[in-house]
């Protein structure tokens, strides 16, 4: 039973407490001849996910409707028996549910975090509507805000703000603001006014932002709230008709897999990204999915298509071109590729290439986030060559490197690298995981 964060926001929209609603609703059943005798623990549990029997969910969307002076049907209050925040073809509807799910999560509502991420047909269902017809053959709005290429300019000068902050600064201090923006500022430029050309651009720089709050989620370990904001994404960049885009928030998808060990699912979606980007996909963003799926091949056992996929990878990798590449990509870095590498390498026991890989990766000027990424492989590489002195002086680079981070991953991979430092016997490496330590005790 999920948390019904649709249901959540509206209520708070609509300004109603729990025991506000149960009266309003038991006052809309006696319109229709029924006793109905709800109270506020009623409301919580439709909250928690329990479906309301009968007529309930239509009195809830009547009494939703009354108060916000708009329709409200039930895949709005997330009770249409499977349609999901993001799962509906009607773009309208994705865009008022979606509103509502931007604003629970700024509003930090109760539950918001507690969505698990879904596993199999409907996490799956996302890509394949990406990937497959029909698509959106109009995406103009008829709302009362006129929407200007202005606006559009704000939404993608906000994405480059935020992924920068949290390059620097770590997801879990950069969503919070990210997922306000999309609240305030991206949710009333949707329900606006523009043709379907202004519309084009409006989608895909929402759809930019709102995989950025994607990110931030994942950083930040609520992996059910990044899934969706991911599927968020791919449905704005399938209504933008920007494949790449798309392809890229299947990127995000893929390595959300690889997180999670859906080895095969990682792989299926990023050979999904790679034949529906076809030849509008970028070096960079090619140069990636083939590098995790490499990772996903070496974790599944399979060293030759491992081999196969690193080829392409660094075959790519070699075709990137500065300023050729949308802004989304900018991520994929010099060294990126080979950082990659390393770790299919490593997974497959190929520890001198792959300390060779992990070596250039970290020669190689990178953003702070992707130098302690970097770092921290280089680290676990030397520890299992026997050089612990000197993964004792790449640690501590990794360590200064992410002061002043906040990132439930960057921490997981500080926690393993000082386990692992820890237990290397060196009284050099000793010190290193003592100085891991003192940086973890300060809570995030």
């Amino acid at each position: 039973m999920q948390p019904n964060v649709l249901l959540d926001a509206l209520l708070a929209e609509a300004g109603f407490s729990h025991a506000g609603l149960a009266a309003r609703v038991n006052g809309a059943g006696s319109a229709r001849g029924l006793a109905l005798r709800y109270e506020h623990t009623a409301v919580a549990r439709w909250l928690k996910g329990q479906r309301p029997r009968g007529q309930v969910p239509d009195l809830i969307c009547e009494v939703l409707a009354a108060r916000l002076g708009r329709p409200v049907a039930l895949a709005d209050v997330g009770l249409a028996g499977g349609a999901g925040p993001g799962g509906d073809a009607r773009l309208s509807g994705f865009v008022e549910r979606a509103s509502a799910v931007w604003r629970s999560d700024a509003q930090r509502r109760a539950h918001t975090d507690e969505v698990p991420a879904v596993t199999g047909t409907p996490a799956v269902l996302p890509v394949w509507e990406w990937e497959n017809p029909p698509e959106d053959a109009d995406v103009s709005g008829d709302g009362p805000r006129r929407v200007c290429p202005a606006d559009v300019e704000l939404l993608r000068s906000a994405r480059a703000h935020y992924e920068s902050m949290y390059r620097r600064a770590g997801g879990i201090a950069t969503r919070a603001r990210v997922v306000g923006f999309l609240h305030a500022e991206t949710a009333p430029l949707l329900r606006g006014s523009y043709d379907d050309a202004l519309g084009r651009a409006l989608h895909r720089a929402a759809g930019g932002l709102v995989a950025v709050a994607g990110i931030c989620a994942y950083d930040s370990d609520a992996q059910g709230p990044a899934q969706r904001y991911f599927h968020q994404a791919l449905r704005l960049a399938k209504a933008s008709g920007d494949r790449g885009l798309g392809a890229y928030v299947v990127a995000l998808l893929v390595n959300q897999a690889l997180f999670t060990a859906e080895y095969r699912q990682a792989v299926a979606f990023a050979e999904a990204a790679l034949r529906s980007a076809g030849r509008l996909i970028t070096p960079a963003l090619a140069a990636d999915l083939h590098a995790m799926q490499a990772k996903a091949y070496a974790h599944l056992g399979d060293a030759a298509e491992a081999a196969r996929c690193i080829r392409r990878a660094e075959a790519e990798a070699g075709r990137i071109r500065p300023g050729r590449e949308p802004d989304e990509t900018g991520y994929v870095q010099p060294g990126l590729v080979d950082v990659q590498v390393a770790e299919a390498l490593l997974r497959l026991g190929e520890l001198g290439p792959a300390r060779e890989h992990a070596a250039a990766a970290v020669r190689t000027p990178a953003h702070d986030r992707g130098r302690v990424h970097r770092l921290a492989v280089l680290t676990q590489i030397e520890l299992l060559g026997g050089e612990a002195d000197r993964a004792a002086e790449t640690a501590a680079a990794m360590v200064e490197q992410a002061r002043g981070m906040e990132s439930r991953r960057l921490r997981d991979r500080l926690t393993a690298v000082r386990e692992q430092l820890a237990g290397s016997g060196s009284a050099a490496a000793a010190a290193a995981a003592d100085s891991i330590e003192a940086t973890l005790r300060v809570p995030l």
